[in-house]
């Protein structure tokens, strides 16, 4: 992985680049083209940043096919070597590739490809593409696709043929989009943005030859598909920063806006009701389960945490997280009365799908909640409630966390509202304070200066530890993860009784500790874990509520966020501690919205 981007039509290389740049935010450590000109095959390549390919890319007229790639790491290390696009060994063919082929190792053995120029599993495939080659490339992709075992997602040129791509796809997302005079393909539909185009997306095992203006799909058995195109825009004004420094800040900002996007249309207020229309036809099985279980990795995981928690307090139904790549070597306890939620910004997670197959094979009944529609999830889920939170091009997600959290947090009371776990009035008054999260949220992003100095004052410490309790336990998770993918600071966070319990053996004046303390019926408990790493010497960090009289001057620092119920505490302090990372790593001159080793769409297990 991680970004593919193809074209055909005028100004190649120049439109390859641009498509390109929009897959940045997915994250990469090389990049590379590949174009067919005058019956030949062009590669260049780069290591580090897309300027780097930009400045030394050949430049090319005409319409012509090029393919190209940012890469993330998984075989090999990040050298020209193994940066894509990888070709056969008569350089006649090009491949871009995103996923893993799991059997590449054998593959090379029995079919003896010992003279190869990279370290990466994506030669393979092109070596078989070339050996399999008859005068018919089509024929010889085919033959290649029936040996792969893994995921992947291919972009193919060959120079045989000038006019065309050849793309396919398996648990790996790809779309194909055209308009009269020229055809894209790209890992994500975003890369084609402020062009009209028709849209189709890739099911697993289907092959499209792409060309000018128009795409031909088939089957692996080389049978004709017909698949319906969807016309699409997307504005380029909603993946631009719009005058902040980063797209991180950006979409902190937006919060407020993505908050309201996810609970809009969702309940109403006057009648005390919260429904999900695209839940509607599930209510006869929501009535009915006995076990909630929650999918998910890093951000999504902690989102889950918290909302399992609700939906036990408020549907009393056995509920329990669980992260997505350890879920399916478990043989998990489920029944045709689970009910799987399985949480993917993306929705192309690939430890978050393969959860979702195993949840299914065992008879539950799976619900998407992702940000992205046509993405694999949906395809995989039953029903998918979808975020409304836009595109979140960082790396380090923000916006979509929150809109995970609201998605779930309205979930849990309407599980309890449809078995009558709570009461109408119950849900009216939850319902209340709901909607005045948006304006605490934004106070929040008011007083970011109070963090910002924050930041600057503890932003040299190469360590810190986040504590918490109940709900504020997630939110330390949440919050240690933040900051440690782009400061790069080693923070950790553990529930705060769980302090006393071996880590309190780390504590000394070089490691801050920061108490989340915004949950009413633990916070003395939590005061008293930071009293006693203060008594460790450990400088202390409190956040809390305005108006709390229990916060020990002694601490070093505390930050105050605007109250509100103890369920919906987290929107507020989430958005603090996203907010601190942010100057943290400012302050650190760290890459925000990219950084080191971090994708975005995580398609490889």
């Amino acid at each position: 992985m991680c970004g593919i981007f193809g074209y055909i039509g005028k100004n190649a290389v120049e439109m390859c680049l641009q498509g390109l740049k929009l897959l940045e935010y997915r994250g990469y450590d090389s990049s590379g083209i590949a174009y067919i000109k005058d019956s030949s095959l062009y590669i260049q390549k780069s290591i580090g940043p897309l300027n780097n390919l930009e400045k030394k890319a050949l430049q090319a007229k005409g319409d012509i096919p090029i393919i190209g790639h940012t890469r993330w790491a998984t075989h090999g290390a990040a050298n020209l070597e193994n940066a894509h696009p990888h070709t056969d060994i008569t350089q006649s063919l090009a491949i871009v590739h995103n996923g893993i082929i799991e059997n590449y190792t054998e593959l090379r053995e029995k079919f003896q490809f010992n003279q190869l120029a990279s370290e990466t599993d994506t030669e393979i495939i092109a070596c078989l593409i070339s050996y399999f080659y008859e005068k018919d490339l089509l024929q010889a992709v085919i033959k290649t696709l029936k040996l792969l075992k893994g995921s992947y997602a291919l972009a193919i040129i060959h120079k045989d043929y000038p006019d065309q791509i050849i793309a396919t796809c398996n648990q790996s997302p790809l779309a194909i989009g055209y308009s009269e005079n020229q055809a894209f393909v790209a890992s994500d539909v975003h890369a084609f943005s402020g062009i009209n185009l028709h849209s189709v997306i890739l099911k697993n095992y289907e092959v499209a030859v792409i060309k000018k203006g128009k795409a031909l799909f088939f089957n692996q058995s080389l049978q004709s598909i017909e698949k319906k195109a969807e016309k699409i825009f997307i504005d380029h004004h909603s993946i631009s920063k719009q005058g902040f420094q980063h797209f991180m800040m950006k979409e902190i900002h937006e919060q407020p806006i993505t908050f309201q996007n996810a609970i809009a249309n969702r309940f109403s207020l006057e009648a005390g009701q919260i429904f999900f229309h695209e839940l509607q036809d599930l209510k006869p099985l929501l009535k009915n389960i006995n076990h909630v279980v929650i999918v998910g990795c890093g951000s999504s995981w902690h989102a889950g945490l918290m909302g399992a928690q609700l939906i036990e307090k408020k549907a009393h139904i056995l509920t329990t997280c669980e992260i997505a790549s350890e879920f399916r070597y478990k043989d998990p306890l489920l029944s045709k009365k689970s009910l799987v939620f399985a949480i993917s910004q993306s929705g192309e997670t690939a430890d978050t799908i393969a959860a979702v197959k195993i949840a299914k094979e065992k008879g539950a009944t799976v619900v998407g909640i992702c940000n992205k529609e046509n993405s694999s999830l949906e395809r995989e889920a039953e029903k998918t409630v979808f975020l409304h939170a836009g595109p979140e091009i960082s790396v380090c997600s923000t916006k979509a966390f929150l809109s995970q959290l609201a998605v779930l947090s309205l979930l849990a009371n309407y599980l309890g509202s449809i078995n009558n776990s709570l009461s109408k009035e119950y849900i009216s008054e939850y319902l209340h304070e709901l909607v005045q999260i948006p304006l605490k949220i934004q106070q929040v992003l008011s007083d970011k200066d109070q963090l910002e100095k924050l930041a600057s004052k503890y932003s040299h410490y190469d360590q810190m530890l986040f504590i918490g309790r109940n709900l504020m336990a997630a939110a330390s998770l949440e919050a240690a993860l933040k900051l440690k993918e782009i400061s790069y600071i080693n923070a950790q966070a553990y529930p705060a009784g769980e302090l006393k319990h071996g880590p309190i053996a780390l504590l000394d004046e070089t490691l801050p500790v920061i108490g989340l303390c915004l949950n009413s019926l633990t916070l003395e408990k939590t005061v008293s874990n930071l009293m006693e790493a203060k008594a460790r010497n450990a400088p202390v960090i409190c956040f809390t509520y305005e108006g709390s009289k229990d916060i020990p001057s002694v601490f070093q620092d505390t930050i105050y966020l605007p109250p509100t119920i103890d369920d919906l505490a987290p929107f507020t302090v989430c958005t603090a501690t996203q907010l601190f990372a942010y100057f943290v790593a400012k302050k650190r001159n760290c890459n925000i919205d990219k950084p080191r080793n971090l994708a975005k769409s995580v398609t490889v297990e």
